[in-house]
C-alpha cells in the first residue's frame, strides 16, 4: 500500500537500530560478553535491523574513548534510525556519550539488573551505577536520550519500554522526511488552518508540495475519459463493499479522484496530503471527497480536510507510531454528549477510514448532509483505547497536544464518528480554547501519549503539551 508504515517501519523498511553495548575494563569482561549475547538474543523478537559493533573488536563492545569515532562512523554510514546503548557492566560513559553526540539520532539508555553479589561479596557489573555516569556525560554533550528503568532482560517492563521507544523512533524518522501535499488553498473563512510554510521547512524540515485543485480534477477527468483500469477496479470494489445510496456516475468520480490524488502522491513521494474539500470541488466536480479521504488513509496516505497541513502532519506522526498496524483518522471536535459530562463527539463528514468501522456490513455511502452532493460515508468506528494529537503553532511557538481517551456510546450521527470518554473533558476544552489549537485533531487506536511525549526530545523546537495523562502521569509510565 502506498506510503504505508508497515510493521517494518516507514514504507516497508525495518527500523535500523545501532546496537552499542558497552563495558568497563575494571569489571568482568566475560560477564559483560555474556550479558551482551543475552541482550542481542532477546532483541531478535523485534522486527528491527541491528547494526552491531562486531567490526570494532572481538567482543562487539564499546569500552575505549578512541573507538567512539569509529563506532559513530559505522552507524552514520549504515544510516541508523536510533542507537541502543545497553550497559553490560558499568560501561564507559565518555565513549558512549561522544558516539551518541556524533551520530545525533534518538538513543535508548538502559542496562540489565545485577544479580546478587558472589559469596565473597564481589559484584560483577554495577550496571546501574554506570548508567548514572553515562547519563551525566550525555547531558554534558547535549545528546538527547530516552532512559529505560534498570530492569531484567526479557522482562515485561523492558518489552513495553523498548516498544515505546521504537514508536518514538518511527515518528522521529517520519518527521525528518515528511512531505505533505497541499491540494488547493484553504477555504477562505478558515483562518484556523493558516500555517507558516517557511517555518515548517526551516525548523522541522517538513516540505509542502502544493498543487492546484484544478490540476487534480483535470487528471481525474482524464482517467474517467480513458476508462482507466485502476479507476474501474476501484468503482467495482466500492459497489461490492458498501451500501451505495449514490448514483454510479458519482461513485466513478470518487474513484477517479482517489486515483488522481494517489498518482500525485506517488510522483511527489508524499507522506500525507490535505485537500480543499469544499466548496470549489463540489462546483467543479460535483462530489465531496470525504469518503475518498478515508479510503486513501487505508491505502497509507493520511488526508486532512480543509487544507489543514498541520493536521496532516499530526496524522502522519500517529501512523508512524503504529507501524501501519491500524489507520489514523482525522476528526472535528464537535459537541459534548447530551448526558455524559465527560464525553465528546469525534466526527467528520465521512472521512474516517472504512477499516475502522464498528460494523463493516453496515457501511453506507450517501449524499452529504441529508441530500446534498455525494459522496460521504456513514458509519461509527470501533471504540477501545484512542490516542489524540495535534501538531500546531502560533507566533513561532510550536506544540504537540497529546492525550488518550476511550470509545463510548452515544446518539447515532450522520457522517463518520466516535463518542469518546475523557476523564475531565473541560480540561481538554480549555486547553484547546487557549491554543494554539483548533477544532481539528488526529486520532489512532492505542495508547501512545508516552511515546509522543518522548518524540519532542528529538524534534528541536517542539514542546510537548500533554492533557490526559498529564505530564506527571506520563513520566510515571516512562519509569514503570
Amino acid at each position: 500500500m502506498f506510503g504505508q508504515c508497515s510493521q517494518k517501519g516507514q514504507k516497508g523498511a525495518k527500523l535500523k537500530i545501532g546496537f552499542m553495548p558497552t563495558r568497563r575494563n575494571v569489571f568482568s569482561k566475560e560477564e559483560a560478553g555474556r550479558q551482551k549475547n543475552l541482550i542481542e538474543k532477546d532483541l531478535a523478537k523485534y522486527d528491527i535491523e541491528l547494526v552491531t559493533l562486531d567490526f570494532l573488536n572481538d567482543e562487539g563492545l564499546l569500552f575505549n574513548i578512541h573507538d567512539a569515532e569509529r563506532a559513530a562512523g559505522e552507524f552514520l554510514a549504515k544510516k541508523v534510525d536510533a542507537l541502543f546503548a545497553p550497559h553490560c557492566n558499568f560501561g564507559t560513559e565518555d565513549a558512549v556519550a561522544k558516539a551518541a553526540k556524533l551520530v545525533g539520532a534518538p538513543m535508548l539508555l538502559w542496562g540489565p539488573r545485577d544479580e546478587a553479589p558472589d559469596k565473597d561479596g564481589l559484584r560483577l557489573r554495577d550496571t546501574q551505577c554506570g548508567l548514572f555516569a553515562t547519563s551525566k556525560a550525555l547531558l554534558r554533550y547535549g545528546a538527547p536520550f530516552t532512559y529505560l528503568t534498570n530492569s531484567w532482560i526479557g522482562s515485561e517492563s523492558f518489552d513495553q519500554g523498548f516498544r515505546r521507544f521504537l514508536a518514538t523512533v518511527s515518528a522521529a524518522k517520519a518527521m525528518r522526511r515528511m512531505r505533505v501535499g497541499q491540494i488547493g488553498p484553504r477555504p477562505a473563512p478558515f483562518l484556523t488552518v493558516m500555517y507558516n510554510e517557511g517555518e515548517l521547512l526551516e525548523r522541522f524540515g517538513i516540505e509542502v508540495a502544493p498543487i492546484s485543485l484544478t490540476s487534480i480534477l483535470l487528471e481525474a477527468q482524464a482517467l474517467m475519459k480513458n476508462n482507466d483500469d485502476e479507476v474501474l477496479g476501484k468503482f467495482r470494489d466500492y459497489k461490492n463493499r458498501f451500501k451505495a445510496r449514490v448514483d454510479d456516475d458519482s461513485l466513478m468520480r470518487a474513484a477517479a479522484l482517489g486515483s488522481a490524488i494517489l498518482r500525485f502522491a506517488e510522483k511527489e513521494e508524499l507522506s500525507a496530503a490535505c485537500i480543499q474539500c469544499w466548496d470549489a470541488l463540489q462546483d467543479s466536480f460535483g462530489i465531496f471527497p470525504c469518503f475518498i479521504n478515508g479510503e486513501l488513509a487505508d491505502e497509507g496516505l493520511p488526508v486532512a480536510c480543509e487544507t489543514d497541513v498541520q493536521g496532516a502532519v499530526s496524522a502522519t506522526i500517529l501512523q508512524a507510531m503504529r507501524f501501519g498496524e491500524t489507520t489514523p483518522f482525522f476528526a472535528d471536535l464537535t459537541v459534548r454528549h447530551p448526558e455524559n459530562e465527560n464525553s465528546e463527539l469525534l466526527w467528520h463528514c465521512g472521512n474516517f477510514p472504512p477499516s475502522l468501522a464498528r460494523d463493516p456490513q453496515s457501511c453506507v455511502l450517501e449524499p452529504q448532509f441529508g441530500g446534498q452532493l455525494p459522496v460521504a460515508s456513514r458509519w461509527e468506528i470501533q471504540g477501545g483505547d484512542i490516542t489524540l494529537c495535534k501538531f500546531d503553532g502560533l507566533g513561532g511557538d510550536y506544540k504537540l497536544l497529546m492525550g488518550e481517551c476511550v470509545g463510548t456510546t452515544g446518539p447515532a450521527n450522520c457522517g463518520t464518528y466516535l463518542w469518546a470518554q475523557f476523564r475531565d473533558w473541560p480540561l481538554w476544552e480549555h486547553r484547546l480554547i487557549y491554543g494554539p489549537y483548533i477544532h481539528h485533531i488526529a486520532g489512532i487506536h492505542g495508547k501512545l501519549a508516552a511515546s509522543l511525549y518522548e518524540l519532542c526530545k528529538y524534534v528541536p523546537g517542539l514542546t510537548p503539551d500533554p492533557v490526559e495523562p498529564a505530564r506527571e502521569e506520563i513520566e510515571k509510565i516512562l519509569r514503570s
